[in-house]
């Protein structure tokens, strides 16, 4: 379908928005989509070629050359840097994409305290830090947009992933806490839960014959979801249009999860 097709958001122009997750799947296509709404974009990742190579590839076609660097979340103080950094290259950040995720099967009956703590390092706990360390920014601009992307997960009862599962429903509980806290200075705070998405990584490990009758039986809308499906709703919560939109759980999930 033809991107001609699809709004333009005219308050997104030299926005400076960061994006978590940003190299490759859903994260990638959200990087693309603000770099052609004229945005200026960092983005972080652990795949660092990847990232390099969507940051080379949009350098020569945006308004404004994405800004990549290579991040382990898990590293706290390395993702505040980096943040810094951003913003500092930038402009301050007014729009924080928490996308990051890892969505690795396991096992209740196999599940350590020590990997319990790594899946919710990498899921949940850099959403807030991140959210903490831009807030400042977003308070002294007015205003700002913060997104955070949850799952449908836990609201099909999905099984085999508890600790992700698990990390997912707490992201919506920080989204309303954040939104009722930071209100008053004009962040919006909002949650994205996307259903099975046709990425990459998804379509190589997960989605079978099994997986294809799964969606045509739960969707309501008989089509694949892919990854633009989600970024065109992470613009329009980005832009000015969604002003008086936070605290709420936006659903991209072909009505599965509430079918």
């Amino acid at each position: 379908m033809s991107a001609e097709r699809f709004a333009r958001y005219p308050s997104l122009e030299d926005r400076t928005v960061f994006v978590t997750g940003g190299a490759s799947g859903i994260g990638a296509s959200i990087v693309r989509q603000f770099a052609e709404q004229g945005a200026r974009v960092a983005f972080v990742d652990i795949l660092a070629g990847a990232g390099e190579d969507l940051a080379r590839e949009l350098a020569g076609q945006s308004r404004h050359p994405p800004l990549f660097r290579s991040c382990d979340l898990r590293d706290v103080d390395a993702l505040r840097a980096t943040l810094a950094e951003a913003a500092e290259r930038l402009g301050t950040i007014t729009v924080l994409v928490n996308n990051a995720a890892d969505d690795q099967r396991h096992k209740p009956e196999e599940t350590s305290v020590e990997y319990w703590d790594d899946r919710m390092a990498v899921n949940l706990r850099p959403m807030f830090f991140a959210a903490q360390a831009v807030a400042p920014g977003m308070k002294a601009a007015g205003g700002g947009s913060i997104i955070n992307f949850g799952s449908i997960s836990w609201m099909i009862a999905s099984g085999g992933m508890p600790a992700y599962t698990a990390a997912k429903a707490a992201v919506h509980g920080l989204t309303r806490g954040l939104a009722r806290d930071w209100g008053p200075f004009g962040i919006r705070v909002n949650t994205v839960s996307p259903g099975w998405v046709m990425t990459e990584r998804q379509l190589a490990l997960w989605v079978d014959e099994e997986g294809e009758r799964q969606i045509q039986s739960s969707q309501c809308l008989k089509e694949k979801l892919y990854p633009p499906d989600v970024s065109r709703l992470v613009l329009w919560l980005a832009a000015d249009d969604s002003r008086m939109c936070t605290a709420q759980n936006f659903l991209v999930d072909g009505g599965w999860a509430n079918a």
